[in-house]
């Protein structure tokens, strides 16, 4: 494992060093995820003191228009060099939706358009790649359910480094082939997300490679917290009432939390009144079932469910969420392969949106919650839809009826479609 310092004076007055958050050891900001005294995860423990000093609402107002506006919060020493126009997704007011889930202000967070391969993972990768190159790594790897292969060849191919990416066997084509056209090494293992994780820990012990979601994985985490950061600023410098999170190592939403609690320390938001809730599959649940049962630790599960790029059955931050739900009095939804395919639907037919499974499940949840009336009518809610439903087309192929064949003909038509004198 490289270990390589690569702390610059510029990095030292944002980034105290990575922190450990069970026990509070401080280490120095390379190459490393784990406490080696207790095995805690470590985070970034960044200088607040020092990044006061800089920043202001209208100095990230005159920054580029990506997730790189907020850079004075992110854990990179230098400028940005890989991911330029990754993030500021748009803030889509959802008026039909809301009207059918009876919200009056109701949003849908778009990721499913995001820069260069369509989910939130950019976001991290480009913070991920960037702080990679920074410490001297000539390769990089990553363990994945899809979305986070994607966007790791797509930023090592712009990077001009090795990559290495590894996904369950069972991964739908769409998400393999967008992986396979950046020419990465592509390494389909026979097991679950958790089993590909599991080898994954054991080969990053071997080689000298960026792990993304391994010995980097504090600076790439820190890249979910731009969702937070970009809601509050388009909302007007506002946090929203609720939000609606899918969980899958449960990672995204703690740095959420985090991130709307970061800009209210900062001064640059005046309060978080934030619901935070998180959405999961029936059938890859760990931290919904955590939550009813009213336990403080999660039990690991065998995914089964359509919804493949939440299925982490042993999450490594569910810990993490399960607190983040309890502390903004948030809740936790699980909904059915069935549910999550109405929702993927629903988003579709009201909002001209076509999100992957997760973004089905994040829907579905959003109207259990709203049905439950967990959520009031007349609050502002976020509903974060964090990957496209190109990638992921065989989870609603059977599901959405087929086409009219006609000849090339007016008669054809209006016989086709009985049409005439109902329009």
């Amino acid at each position: 494992m490289n270990k390589k310092s690569a702390t610059s004076d510029t990095l030292k007055q944002k980034i105290k060093g990575l922190k450990c958050r069970e026990c509070g050891k401080l280490y120095p900001a390379v190459a490393l995820h784990v406490c080696e005294f207790c095995f805690g995860p470590l985070e970034v423990d960044y200088n607040y003191d020092e990044i006061k000093k800089h920043i202001s609402r209208e100095r990230i107002e005159n920054g580029p228009g990506s997730l790189w506006r907020y850079a004075d919060l992110l854990p990179v020493e230098g400028p940005p060099t890989v991911g330029l126009y990754a993030g500021f997704t748009p803030l889509i007011e959802a008026r039909n939706l809301g009207e059918e889930l009876g919200l009056k202000k109701l949003y849908i967070k778009n990721d499913t358009v995001n820069h260069p391969t369509l989910s939130f993972k950019d976001r991290v990768v480009a913070v991920a790649i960037t702080r990679a190159r920074e410490l001297g790594f000539t390769a990089v790897a990553c363990a994945s359910t899809g979305n986070l292969a994607n966007s790791v060849a797509a930023h090592a191919a712009e990077a001009r480094l090795k990559c290495y990416v590894f996904i369950p066997g069972d991964l739908e084509a769409g998400k393999i082939l967008g992986s396979l056209i950046y020419a990465p090494t592509v390494v389909a293992v026979n097991g679950n997300y958790d089993d590909v994780n599991r080898l994954c820990s054991e080969v990053a012990g071997e080689f000298n490679w960026a792990f993304v979601n391994i010995n980097i994985r504090p600076y790439y985490a820190e890249g979910s917290k731009t969702l937070a950061f970009e809601t509050a600023e388009q909302l007007g410098w506002k946090a929203p009432e609720h939000v609606v999170v899918p969980v899958a190592s449960g990672s995204l939403l703690t740095k959420i939390w985090k991130g709307f609690n970061e800009f209210k320390n900062l001064g640059l938001i005046d309060s978080v009144p934030t619901r935070v809730n998180g959405a999961q599959a029936e059938g890859c649940s760990p931290v919904a079932s955590a939550f009813k049962e009213g336990r403080d630790f999660i039990k690991p599960v065998k995914p089964n469910t359509i919804a493949k790029s939440i299925a982490i059955g042993n999450p490594a931050d569910g810990y993490y969420a399960l607190k983040a739900v309890h502390e903004s009095k948030g809740n936790i939804e699980a909904v059915s392969d069935a549910e999550t395919v109405d929702g993927i639907k629903l988003l579709a037919r009201t909002e001209g949106i076509f999100a992957e499974t997760a973004g089905g499940v994040t829907i579905a949840v959003l109207k259990k919650l709203a049905m439950k009336g967990l959520i009031p009518r007349d609050e502002t809610v976020v509903a974060y839809v964090t990957g496209n439903g190109l990638k992921t087309q065989e989870a609603v192929i059977n599901a959405v009826g087929d086409v009219v064949r006609i000849d090339p003909s007016m008669d054809s038509f209006e016989k086709s479609l009985n049409i005439r004198g109902k329009t």
